[in-house]
């Protein structure tokens, strides 16, 4: 159960978070049309800061715009909107989550009338796959269902709708005994996690998936500038399942995974079976980044 918050950012005013509620009639309840964002704020050495929020507001409304769904704010006003809603809840380190629908209006799949709803909350959120997992790795299985075609769900969105396919992969995982699901495209070639982009690592060189049939992630974005920073070699290439099976290592980025090594896939221990040195070091760099401990990328956070 989440940790209920004090207000919730709706349409411009702040409302208690017990109210902060929508007709069941609302459209994006019925056919998924709303688009949605996962940030994070941390608490460094020079207080809270939020990692990234512009970034993440853009793709926000770059999400929007693909549904064809206007946006009512701007994107300065949504990067206020986020720091009054975590500072009204008296949060330093919390997880955001952003939304964007279509509203309660007409009904049926055709409803360009229907207003375009915003909201913000803001919580405490550890860890989403364990603090034992980011220390220990997890266990993943590449799932029995496949990422949508990007023609048929147009994936550099973030759509609340598409979810459902994340959710039938993650059901099916925690199902059989694994933490986390892993989907393959629909060629086959391995794309990301239920909720997160992977990596492998092999003889020192960083692959993770080209970024068709995936959401590019911020996190994954921020991960790989790091990595090549400390002069790795990242390559986006095709990945199969059996590359994976024999790398020496493995995880996965995300703003509520952070960076999180798998130890095992589909019964198979992932190089030695615990996180390796390469996802250990770019584990550091990431929490130094968003603890305010990297002076080069200051400019990533946003001070509460």
């Amino acid at each position: 159960m989440l940790t209920e918050g004090k207000v919730i950012w709706m349409d411009g005013k702040l409302v208690p978070w017990g109210e902060a509620n929508v007709h069941v009639l609302t459209h994006a309840l019925h056919y998924g049309m709303g688009v949605f964002e996962g940030i994070r704020a941390y608490q460094g050495a020079d207080g809270g800061a939020i990692f990234r929020l512009p970034e993440h507001t853009r793709r926000l409304f770059d999400s929007a715009h693909i549904l064809g769904l206007k946006m009512p704010f701007s994107q300065d006003e949504i990067n206020r909107a986020t720091l009054e809603t975590v500072r009204a809840n008296g949060l330093s380190a919390c997880y955001i989550r952003p939304i964007a629908f279509l509203g309660y209006g007409a009904m049926g799949l055709y409803a360009p009338q229907n207003p375009v709803n915003v909201s913000i909350a803001a919580w405490p959120w550890g860890s989403y796959l364990g603090e034992e997992g980011l220390s220990k790795g997890i266990r993943v299985q590449v799932s029995g269902f496949v990422r949508n075609h990007v023609n048929s769900a147009m994936t550099r969105a973030k759509v609340a709708g598409y979810y459902v396919n994340s959710v039938l992969a993650k059901m099916e995982a925690k199902a059989s005994g694994y933490d986390e699901a892993l989907l393959t495209d629909t060629s086959g070639f391995l794309a990301e996690g239920a909720g997160e982009n992977l990596f492998i690592v092999r003889d020192g060189v960083i692959h993770t998936p080209v970024p068709t049939a995936i959401l590019p992630g911020i996190t994954r974005d921020s991960v790989m500038i790091l990595a090549r920073e400390r002069g790795y070699t990242v390559v986006e290439r095709p990945i199969t399942r059996d590359e994976l099976y024999i790398a020496d290592e493995a995880f996965f980025t995300g703003s509520a995974a952070e960076v999180t090594p798998i130890r095992e896939v589909d019964h198979r221990v992932i190089g030695s079976g615990k996180r390796g040195p390469v996802t250990e070091v770019l584990q550091n760099a990431y929490f130094d980044c968003v603890n305010g401990r990297d002076p080069k990328h200051k400019g990533w956070l946003t001070p509460l």
